[in-house]
């Protein structure tokens, strides 16, 4: 069994592959990073026509990397939100010409539920995590951290989730992108927030919103605060007059903001999941790419924690793939008339 996955929720353009035994093929990714650079963030618009000339030859470059056949597919699966409108449009209808033209099922995969899915996608160096043997059997508690959302999930069974919490304003990487603009970092300000911190002098700490409580988060006071800081220490402009800044100083501020943001996303996770008797933790979405995240969340929990290889953390159409497998097993197909959900949430509310 192949299963061919299909992911433009937003500014990245990817098809990947996985077999029965959900071992990745390939996975093609076309980045619009560069051209959304310039604009110091993504332009829905300026997304969606690039999606329209990447995503055929992104299609085309998977199949070849590969080495299958069509006929070797067995089904479709595509992102159908949550995500921008116009990148949502692009990629399914794509994928329903695609599983018309070579007679397969289409599954329509929640892009939440693609990411946590990476975590069971397998490489020649990636085996599957031994906790994930107990899904079913035990909770999954799974933390996704992306540009565009924040929440913490309760795996239930495969394709049963609940949401626990989420953010309650900024997600986590849309505040790593504003603390970088603030500090004068390019875009995307995630990996740049990372290079900087490394090695970086420590300087007072900056607030933890811990929203008690709850299972929530917020990240609009920790952008503020650091905004707030930057000014004081001259580097965000005020007026017109802008100081030459030495580069600790501003490196010493987002080693400031990332183990803030870090401090709280893995101790919320990790009560959650002691509290719900979970058999491990899976840590996933974009900012699951974060170095300083993945060590502190392996360090500080009791139990097994379970990340995808860096591939496989940002947006990508393998993902998709393996969460179109699992769907595919469940008995899960759609029609034609399957339309986009840009707000698409993930699992029941509690």
């Amino acid at each position: 069994m192949i299963i061919l996955g299909i992911e433009t929720s937003c500014d990245e353009t990817s098809v990947g592959l996985v077999d029965g035994d959900g071992f990745a093929l390939a996975n093609v990714v076309a980045t619009q990073v560069d051209v959304h650079a310039r604009y110091g963030g993504i332009v829905p618009e300026v997304a969606s026509r690039q999606h329209v000339l990447d995503i055929r030859p992104v299609c085309e470059q998977a199949i070849l990397e590969s080495g299958i056949d069509w006929s070797d597919i067995d089904a479709v699966g595509v992102t159908y939100g949550p995500g921008l409108a116009g990148s949502l449009i692009t990629g399914l209808n794509f994928s329903k010409a695609l599983s018309s033209a070579i007679g397969v099922p289409l599954i329509g995969v929640n892009h939440l539920e693609g990411h946590v899915y990476g975590a069971w996608i397998r490489t020649q160096k990636n085996d599957l995590q031994t906790f994930q043997q107990y899904v079913g059997e035990k909770l999954i508690m799974c933390l996704i951290v992306s540009g565009g959302h924040t929440e913490l999930v309760l795996l239930e069974d495969h394709g049963r989730f609940r949401l626990l919490g989420e953010t309650r304003d900024d997600a986590a990487g849309e505040a790593f992108d504003k603390a970088a603009r603030v500090l004068g970092l390019r875009y995307p300000g995630g990996p740049e927030i990372q290079r900087v911190a490394q090695n970086a002098p420590t300087i007072e700490s900056l607030p933890r919103a811990w929203m008690k409580g709850t299972d929530d988060f917020s990240f609009s006071g920790l952008k503020t605060a650091t905004l707030n800081r930057a000014r004081s220490l001259g580097i965000y402009p005020q007026g017109n007059s802008l100081k030459e800044v030495d580069d600790t100083i501003i490196a010493g501020l987002a080693k400031a903001f990332q183990d803030s943001a870090v401090d709280v996303l893995v101790t919320k996770t990790v009560e959650a999941a002691v509290r719900e008797d979970c058999a491990g933790i899976v840590l996933v979405g974009g900012v699951a790419a974060n170095k300083a995240l993945r060590e502190t969340l392996v360090k500080k929990s009791p139990l097994p924690v379970g990340i995808p290889p860096f591939e496989f953390c940002t947006d990508n159409g393998a993902m998709i793939a393996m969460a179109g497998l699992i769907n595919y097993r469940l008995g899960r197909r759609d029609q034609w008339d399957l339309d986009v959900t840009p707000n698409l949430r993930i699992g029941s509310v509690i």
